[in-house]
């Protein structure tokens, strides 16, 4: 295991170089793991600062998540971080879940309290003898397990908090639990997420939060999961798309164009670095890499 693979998330993120990182879902099927795996190897020339694997919803990916990050910390040079939620486990359960990840030789978990079974936006109902929020989840893994344990971030706030002060609140509640570091939803315009960073800093907030970054390859499905996190798309980015509407090569395009402003953007007022929610695919995240001139 190279030094840096030995080393935690926290601290590779903390120590003021630029984090690169990409984000996978757990595949359904056997060809969507052929698909998954491909795009692995092909980004992994990259040498991304790490990888990170989502959890289903309810805990439906549990086992796959946890093979995924196993085999990437066994067989690719790249350092794995699980998800891992709150919806539908038991304290008992998720105990028995890290110790899963850490046979599997994962030593870094994304802590999230999860979207309710009915998906965003639904009534928040915590399983009974479980956690109901992602500082207790956090507070929880520290004592479990020797983990390095990041946390969600939003830009705009989450669209269950009552306020942007009180979701900043939320954020230093899970940094007082213990969380090293945070990667935020995708972000939208480069302002929200200064604005988020201040209000932080504001409330002593010191670790790095790490902006999240998708290129729109897709307005029907980009517009979705804008909408399925409380969001709307931002005018200045419709009026840069939406005449592109019926072109999906141009759309693509200038999607991608798009992306690769906003991460300048982003790194241009500070960001420790930028995590790409790759959707299993490589090919968007690789050429941003190359627009951007990033080292590999």
């Amino acid at each position: 295991m190279s030094p840096d693979r030995a080393r935690s998330i926290g601290e590779l993120v903390r120590e003021g170089g630029r984090s690169f990182s990409f984000e996978f879902f757990p595949p359904k099927d056997d060809e969507g793991e052929e698909v998954l795996w491909r795009s692995i190897s092909e980004l992994e020339p990259l040498s991304p600062t790490f990888v990170s694997v989502t959890y289903g919803a309810g805990g439906s990916t549990r086992e796959r998540t946890v093979a995924i990050t196993g085999r990437i910390a066994r067989e690719t040079s790249m350092l794995p971080m699980a998800h891992l939620t709150c919806v539908g486990h038991t304290t008992g359960e998720i105990a028995r879940i890290l110790r899963d990840l850490e046979g599997a030789g994962v030593r870094n978990v994304l802590a999230l309290r999860g979207d309710p079974p009915e998906g965003p936006g639904g009534p928040w109902v915590a399983t009974e003898g479980g956690l109901s929020y992602a500082s207790e989840l956090v507070a929880f893994i520290k004592r479990t397990a020797d983990l390095s344990v990041g946390v969600a971030a939003f830009p705009e706030g989450h669209r269950d908090a009552a306020s942007l002060d009180a979701d900043a609140r939320a954020l230093r509640a899970k940094r007082d639990a213990g969380a090293e570091f945070a990667v935020t939803e995708m972000v939208l315009r480069a302002g929200d997420y200064v604005g988020l960073v201040e209000r932080a800093a504001a409330l002593g907030v010191d670790f790095p939060i790490i902006p999240g970054v998708m290129p729109i390859l897709n307005l029907s499905s980009m517009r979705r999961m804008a909408h399925m996190s409380g969001r709307e798309m931002p005018e200045e980015t419709l009026a840069r798309i939406l005449p592109l509407a019926d072109d999906p090569a141009a759309l693509r395009a200038e999607g991608i164009a798009i992306a690769t402003e906003l991460c300048e953007a982003l790194l241009d007022a500070g960001a420790p670095g930028l995590h790409f929610y790759t959707l299993n695919r490589s090919k968007a995240t690789r050429e941003i890499f190359s627009a951007l001139r990033l080292p590999v």
